[in-house]
């Protein structure tokens, strides 16, 4: 049973914030831009793979993720708990511990030798997968991955991430269309929010932070960058 004495979806959202702030997985800096994954530039970073040296915040964070899912997706929605290479493996583990689930975890492609497997551990034919990742953009990772699961003759109807960027309005329609729920404890709204109640960052750069957010095509148009 869930207990009833967790906190509401937007407690657990504003405590997971400030869990990311206190950590200092989250990184503002409007001058000295971060190049991201895609190679583009932005004023802001965040780096969920940090709660793993961090055992207490981490622990608390799974609990929430664990609780969400539970609440959301059903009880006994699940028979497999599998994480994307290679961020999403430790928090498959937590996750799977705390559900008394079998774990696995899906490669980004095939390793290319002995064999040639996509996913490592366990995975049954028909089982209902969970897909647990540290964050997600636009959802585009995800559905490789789910794809991974789904070929090796398993489902997979959901994931569940840490942070979710919340300012990209076609991300849950994307998962949608590809049969995909996501679950996430928190976003940059969130996080914002609580930095703006901690005095985490000046008000200038959350000002500047969420212009970009708002727009981010525009914001770096404006400036001449790509």
């Amino acid at each position: 049973m869930i207990p009833t004495s967790y906190p509401s979806d937007a407690t657990m959202a504003a405590m997971t914030a400030r869990m990311l702030l206190d950590i200092r997985a989250v990184h503002f800096n409007t001058k000295d831009l971060f190049t991201h994954a895609s190679g583009k530039q932005a004023p802001t970073y965040i780096d969920c793979r940090k709660l793993i040296s961090h055992p207490r915040i981490r622990a608390t964070a799974m609990d929430f993720l664990t609780c969400k899912v539970m609440r959301d997706a059903g009880l006994e929605a699940f028979d497999n708990i599998a994480g994307g290479e290679t961020a999403g493996i430790p928090f498959a583990a937590f996750v799977a511990e705390r559900m008394a689930l079998p774990m696995s975890y899906v490669r980004k492609k095939p390793k290319g030798y002995g064999r040639a497997a996509q996913i490592e551990g366990e995975m049954s034919e028909g089982a209902r997968v969970l897909l647990v990742e540290d964050l997600t953009t636009d959802g585009g990772s995800k559905l490789k991955f789910v794809d991974a699961i789904r070929a090796a003759g398993a489902t997979c109807a959901h994931t569940a991430v840490v942070f979710s960027y919340g300012n990209l309005p076609d991300t849950e329609a994307n998962l949608a269309a590809h049969g995909l729920t996501l679950h996430s404890l928190t976003t940059w709204a969130d996080v914002i929010a609580e930095a703006r109640r901690g005095g985490d960052f000046d008000d200038a750069t959350l000002s500047e932070v969420e212009r970009f957010l708002e727009d981010p095509e525009s914001w770096r148009s404006a400036r001449g960058l790509t």
